[in-house]
């Protein structure tokens, strides 16, 4: 059957819950139509069409399309091409409103149009507060795609796309649109953003929204320090000694416990009682007095009959790490003799300090005004160090962790979302709180300390954000190229996904798991997604929809690029200096130097301003 009608498609053959088939009519054999003087393709898996009923409008989603190898005998081509279209219905508009869901089925029968420029705005064009632009719709590029600001901090979201699908691009667009929105479109000057950057990536991009601090900080940015004695005891003690258990870890928590206690009572902390002191709770004591105090128990030795008179010849430091000297025990009876009460813990301790020398460990073991003196007072207190995370200047902070050794990233990524998240949850009743003022976390590179397999303290803080975040304020961005490795359980609480190009079938399948059976077709084009293209879906976006980022300016945009072979391969060959290489190898820093340039700077005088 023909139409004059340019948006006519068919009509309704069959209908079974949310699946409608249609029949093509004759009229689009060609599969493109010019309507308004724009070019629209029929039959394209993802598109939509638009069902009229009366005052209302259904709109579907072409899930699938398919064609007869030939007309039946007893049909003619009038009645039927051949051709059909699979379509999901997912919502209605009355008037200029539209909304999820549906009132009413079509019948069989009723006639199906392509859903033109004019009826996707009605669907995606919102005027409500709270959305920001990300991109334009793939299929309709002078239409803005806008998702909801407050479901996609408080249901918590995931960026999944293989490695050059524009996972960093998208992530700094996004964060530009929150934090630096163009003029006619909403400003949100209170944002607050924190940002786990594994691969300093963003601190160039985001220079002019956000505040850097780094192990290794360049011009601009701030050094990245965090205070061991606001870590978890256990997760410390981990790192710092390779693993204790029973009597032997024992002794170190009751010193560490001891230690606290007495920082405590030399100077008050506010609103603590001694009697609510844990091991675990944030207050500062000095490492050094810890490894001084057990090494002095480990290593004495006593003389006499009741072997109680200590030998101790040397008091040591332990400012300076330097052990006490006792005489050396003696074999048989004649003494000195050993602790026969020591703990067993040597190695352990021989171990903690040398992460104590360590100078790659100094953001940690060593953090400037926040270390404790060896009576556990400190310059700073963690005010500060919130101050500067969560309370700076700009929206967004950076925290640079490309310097961190690999040994300790996992365990520092699980103790500043600990930090942040304790001290959020516990402040909820203060304006500074979550409540009052949110917060989003973005963690780069996800899977490497969310494992499904780890049992680390990152994925359990992780998990309890997701699980109850939201009604405390912290939202979670997860950020992944191996969605399949990310923990279920997370990456299950997410409500909004931005699904770039995939090509791995298990990534692909965790995330078809997050749509209805019906919408799975959608995602099939997930391997064929151009650079910088996504589909978004879930609570924060009306509808799934496929849609182009938009690109920041080059200057804006992250150091994640693919390295430019053939211009480099193409340069002539010049003189190489690998003792640099070997520089940076030992120091553990990509911008270690063999010898400083030191330029000596002389004052430069205006002789005409003089004159």
């Amino acid at each position: 059957m023909l139409s004059r009608d340019p948006t006519y498609l068919g009509t309704v053959a069959s209908v079974s819950g949310s699946a409608v088939s249609i029949h093509l009519a004759q009229s689009v054999a060609s599969g493109l139509s010019i309507i308004n003087g724009r070019t629209y393709r029929i039959g394209q898996v993802g598109s939509f069409v638009r069902i009229p009923q009366g005052y209302q409008d259904l709109f579907g989603v072409v899930s699938q399309v398919g064609a007869k190898a030939a007309p039946l005998p007893q049909q003619s081509v009038d009645d039927d091409t051949g051709r059909w279209m699979e379509v999901q219905l997912v919502g209605e508009a009355i008037g200029g409103t539209f909304e999820r869901g549906i009132s009413q089925y079509p019948n069989i029968g009723d006639g199906v149009h392509l859903a033109i420029e004019s009826n996707l705005r009605r669907i995606y064009g919102t005027a409500e507060q709270g959305h920001i632009v990300v991109g334009t719709l793939s299929s309709a590029e002078s239409i803005p795609a806008k998702i909801a600001l407050d479901e996609l901090l408080t249901r918590h979201s995931a960026v999944l796309g293989s490695t050059g699908s524009g996972k960093s691009t998208t992530i700094a667009s996004l964060l530009r649109s929150i934090t630096s929105p163009p003029v006619d479109t909403e400003a949100y000057p209170s944002a607050r953003v924190l940002m786990l950057d594994i691969h300093g990536e963003y601190s160039t991009a985001l220079a002019d929204v956000a505040k850097v601090f780094s192990v290794d900080p360049q011009a601009g940015e701030e050094k990245l320090l965090i205070p061991y004695w606001a870590l978890e005891a256990g997760d410390l003690l981990a790192f710092l000694t390779g693993g204790v258990d029973g009597p032997r870890e024992t002794a170190f928590t009751d010193k560490l416990f001891e230690l606290k206690i007495a920082s405590h009572k030399a100077t008050p902390f506010p609103g603590v009682d001694e009697s609510s002191i844990t091991v675990d709770t944030p207050i500062p004591y000095s490492l050094k007095q810890l490894w001084h105090d057990l090494i002095d128990f480990e290593i004495a030795t006593f003389d006499g009959p009741q072997r109680d008179q200590s030998t101790r010849q040397d008091a040591g430091d332990a400012d300076k790490l330097i052990a006490p000297k006792y005489k050396p025990h003696a074999m048989g009876a004649a003494g000195p003799f050993l602790n026969q009460q020591a703990f067993g813990i040597r190695r352990q301790l021989n171990l903690l300090r040398s992460r104590l020398l360590d100078r790659r460990y100094d953001f940690l073991l060593h953090p400037g005004s926040w270390e404790p003196n060896l009576g556990g007072k400190t310059k700073q207190d963690l005010d500060a160090l919130l101050a500067g995370w969560l309370g700076g200047s700009k929206p967004i902070t950076i925290l640079d962790l490309s310097g961190v050794p690999s040994a300790v990233l996992e365990r520092l990524i699980g103790s500043i979302l600990k930090i942040v998240y304790e001290s959020l949850f516990w402040s909820r009743e203060k304006t500074e709180g979550g409540i009052e003022r949110p917060l989003l976390v973005v963690m780069e590179e996800a899977h490497r300390y969310l494992s499904t397999n780890t049992e680390s303290l990152a994925s359990e803080t992780v998990r309890k954000i997701a699980k109850e975040g939201r009604k405390y304020g912290v939202g979670a961005m997860i950020i992944s190229q191996r969605p399949s490795e990310v923990d279920e359980t997370i990456l299950s609480q997410c409500g909004t996904f931005f699904a770039l190009r995939l090509s791995n079938p298990s990534d692909r399948q965790r995330v078809q798991g997050t749509l209805p059976d019906g919408l799975v077709s959608l995602l099939d084009v997930l391997p064929v997604l151009r650079t910088g293209e996504a589909i978004i879906m879930g609570e924060a976006a009306r509808l799934p929809m496929r849609c182009r980022i938009t690109l920041p300016s080059q200057e804006h945009r992250p150091r994640s690029s693919d390295p430019e072979v053939t211009q480099q391969w193409s340069l002539q060959r010049r003189a190489e200096g690998y003792d640099r290489v070997v520089a940076s190898w030992r120091a553990q820093r990509p911008r270690a130097v063999v010898r400083d340039a030191k330029v000596k700077r002389d004052k430069v005088t205006d002789e005409s301003a003089e004159d």
